[in-house]
């Protein structure tokens, strides 16, 4: 093929030649030539100019009927918007391609038939000259059409394209951000298509959606062509991979998650009435509804490729640069990047300042939850639109409720103070979109459509990662801190923390790591089975058969379950705290709240105090519990050794005697998660904290320190275990607390002692958080670290630094 003056190959254009090729296709190239060398599988193909698009509208005299179609729109009034839109698509849909264009298209299809075979399909994408740009996003504005076979199909398909930068979305958009409708051309790129139809696709970025938590590679999956996912009209798998040890550790994949992956869009048969796309959307089976849509080698494969192509852009651009990728796998196995682009929203916010949002009052009623986008809480009227026919009916400020939504919905959107729809995933175009636009959004909210009526005030809880939504306007409080103007301190403080889902948003707060995370919320929240129901499966009785089968959907044995659900519940709070120590407590259930799991009635008895029954160290040797503490230890093991987060720290609670904690530190050695004090070489061993919480524990402190690493002293069970409370108890709530003389004694004691012997102190109770002046107790005698509800963290830290300040003088 000679000289082109209208198409180039992708691998001929990178970042430099967006005015020419638009952002989408330029990245394809730059792809192509900084990372296709490393291994990266990129489809090729040939890119229609942004030249050709104005050579198309000029040789049909279109860009005055463009001007003149669009004068005096007013793009809030939606149907006027749509009528003007139509009319303009239509008449470039219709416009005659000059020959030497035609000539062009079909040569360089010609070319990508000699390289991939006859009738070759492929994929004709939308590439806008001003898309992908730090301060714009385009991507999902304009069309894209799949499938596409024969030279005919791809001159129709251009067309088309070129039409879509006319679609509703993208007048909206340009209008909105003040860019000419003259001014901004469109390219088109005709790429190799990935057969992911009958494969899978999805879109990864390699950051925290929510929280801009740098140090992951975020992959959502589902089957056939990745449309759906975008659009918001299925719930993909999701999968979190530790970014730091992707390359050191053998599988640092911190979180699995099944989704309901409810649909695919597949090809249509040739013989089927379809339209220029040529798909079609069918039910997926249940069979693929319960398994993972990628292996963990795929998912290790795509995080890696993610890391390659961030660090590629952050080198290009010179300063950190998170992706947003979409990639897909053939029929026969084979994984493709098809696009990448710079991530446009979390990279702007300021990571300084921390923002905390805390509702007031205990909600009355929960009508429905889903995945969190952004991080507030917001009340409003609820709107119920089931198309966009009823846009009209939209007020400004309302709350959008919807089953999905897809570009179109972009004006209605704008307007909205929130939105919900009941599918969708994290990486769905109503979750792009709403970040985008800064408004909170709950995705996958299943029968919200139906649980909220139009007309009804409702408040939109997203704080969190679960986002909620409440019936009523709530109260709620906003404190927001400048991290980087607060002072420095000697004492270390970490934090207490229970949910993994928060872990990434309280990432850069001024802490260092984590006092303690509790097992027991990860067993509950994320488990919900008693371990010996899942060690004794084949012997449960039908029904409870069946809910454990329900609950375990994705993995074939209940006991690999919950060693991976445990894991990944520590990895995600260890990873965000990366390389600070993360101390993680075994599980610390009474016997009461092991009954509430499922199977949990079976194997736990009717204790008249659990509080000071069968709990903690006497547990995991007890011979009807010993199996269980073992997947405990395989948990942590995993953790550690395949995902590479050797900063996780196990502790001890409530050990009683030292013939307890002689038995548990051997039980874990024969594990092997070997100790320190058992390790033949400290080097190899693992630290491993004690709770410090029962009156013996400072009694014999020397003794226990000579079995662990240090004390973290749960200041709530030695209060109530000193002075005989059951903090259970309101009646007798008020007789004493931390403030306690015989408390104070206790653990300036143990303080002491740990000072001494060169070993860990710190305190994990409610004490610091809720009493400041005991804070100042622990700090004034030396305490090395204490451990703080996230709420109390800078306000604590504030007081320290007076207080620190006064004993320098």
């Amino acid at each position: 093929m000679g000289v082109s003056k209208y198409i180039v190959w992708m691998q001929d254009v990178g970042l430099g030649d967006v005015a020419r090729v638009g952002g989408k296709n330029a990245s394809l190239g730059e792809l192509m030539a900084g990372v296709g060398k490393a291994g990266v599988n990129i489809p090729g193909g040939f890119i229609v100019t942004a030249h050709a698009y104005r050579y198309v509208l000029e040789a049909n005299n279109l860009n005055a009927f463009v001007k003149t179609t669009l004068k005096g729109l007013d793009v809030d009034d939606v149907k006027e918007l749509a009528k003007r839109g139509k009319k303009i698509r239509d008449k470039i849909a219709s416009a005659k391609l000059p020959p030497d264009l035609v000539g062009e298209i079909v040569s360089g299809y010609r070319a990508m038939e000699k390289q991939y075979g006859k009738h070759v399909d492929v994929a004709v994408r939308s590439s806008a000259t001003a898309e992908d740009l730090p301060d714009a996003s385009f991507a999902g504005q304009q069309e894209t059409y799949l499938g596409i076979q024969g030279a005919d199909a791809v001159l129709k398909a251009v067309r088309h394209t070129f039409a879509s930068l006319f679609n509703d979305r993208a007048i909206s958009y340009r209008v909105e951000k003040s860019y000419s409708h003259i001014d901004v051309a469109l390219s088109v790129g005709v790429q190799k298509m990935v057969r992911a139809g009958e494969g899978t696709s999805g879109v990864m970025f390699t950051l925290d959606t929510e929280t801009g938590f740098k140090d992951i590679v975020l992959i959502t999956a589902s089957y056939g062509l990745g449309e759906l996912i975008v659009q918001g009209r299925v719930s993909p798998d999701e999968y979190i991979v530790f970014k730091p040890t992707l390359r050191t550790f053998p599988k640092p994949i911190i979180s699995k998650s099944l989704g309901a992956k409810e649909a695919k869009m597949v090809y249509a048969r040739a013989n089927e009435k379809v339209d220029i796309s040529r798909v079609k959307e069918i039910k997926t089976s249940a069979d693929e509804r319960a398994r993972f849509a990628l292996s963990d080698r795929e998912i290790l494969t795509l995080a890696k490729w993610a890391d390659l192509i961030e660090k590629h852009y952050t080198k290009r651009k010179g300063s950190w640069s998170p992706m947003d990728i979409e990639w897909a796998k053939d029929k026969d196995g084979t994984l493709y990047i098809l696009q990448a682009r710079p991530e446009t929203v979390q990279v702007k916010k300021d990571a300084t300042m921390f923002r905390e949002y805390l509702m007031r009052g205990k909600p009355r009623k929960l009508l429905a939850k889903g995945i969190s986008v952004g991080h507030s809480i917001v009340s409003g009227r609820a709107r119920v639109i089931h198309h966009t026919d009823e846009a009209h009916d939209f007020k400004k400020g309302e709350i959008l409720v919807t089953k999905m939504t897809d570009p179109d919905w972009g004006p209605i959107m704008k307007r909205a103070v929130a939105i919900v729809t009941d599918s969708g995933g994290r990486t769905s175009h109503a979750a792009i979109v709403s970040r985008e636009l800064g408004i909170p959004a709950i995705v996958g909210a299943h029968d919200a459509t139906k649980n909220i009526k139009t007309g009804d005030e409702i408040t939109i809880d997203v704080s969190g990662s679960e986002g909620r939504i409440y019936p009523g306007k709530m109260r709620f409080t906003v404190t927001e801190q400048n991290i980087k103007a607060l002072p420095k301190i000697k004492t270390k403080l970490m934090l207490n923390l229970a949910s993994p889902d928060m872990a990434f948003g309280y990432a850069h707060l001024p802490v260092k790591g984590v006092g303690l995370a509790r097992e027991e919320f990860i067993i509950a929240s994320y488990i919900g089975i008693h371990p010996l129901a899942c060690l004794h499966f084949k012997m449960l009785p039908p029904d409870l058969k069946k809910r454990v089968e329900n609950k375990t959907r994705g993995w074939n044995d209940p006991k690999q379950y919950y060693i991976d659900k445990l894991a990944f519940g520590i990895a995600k709070i260890a990873a965000a705290f990366y390389p600070n120590q993360v101390i993680v407590r075994f599980s610390d259930f009474k016997s009461n709240e092991y009954a509430g799991l499922i199977g949990g009635d079976i194997y736990e008895p009717k204790e008249e105090n659990p509080m000071i029954g069968w709990r903690g160290a006497s547990r995991y040797y007890d011979p009807k519990f010993r199996a269980a503490f073992a997947l405990e230890i395989k948990a942590f093991k995993k953790v550690r050794e395949e995902m590479g987060l050797t900063n996780v720290i196990p502790m001890v609670p409530f050990c009683r005697t030292l013939a307890e904690a002689e038995k548990v530190l051997s039980l874990m050695k024969e594990d092997g998660l070997v100790p320190m004090s058992l390790a033949k070489n400290k080097k190899d061993g693992v630290k491993t904290i004690m709770m410090c919480e029962i009156p013996s524990n400072v009694i014999l402190a020397e003794k226990f320190l000579n079995y662990f690493d240090g004390f973290s002293i749960g200041s709530n069970d030695l209060t109530q275990l000193s002075l005989g409370l059951d903090r259970d108890s309101g009646t007798i709530a008020s007789v004493g607390n931390e403030n306690d003389p015989a408390i104070r004694k206790l653990i300036g004691d143990a303080i002491a002692i740990c000072k001494r012997r060169k070993k860990y102190s710190g305190i994990c109770g409610q004490g610091p958080s809720d009493l400041p002046d005991f804070g100042d107790f622990l700090v004034r005698n030396g305490i090395e670290s204490m451990s703080l509800n996230p709420d109390s963290v800078i306000k604590t830290l504030m007081r320290i630094a007076k207080l620190e300040k006064k004993l320098r003088r």
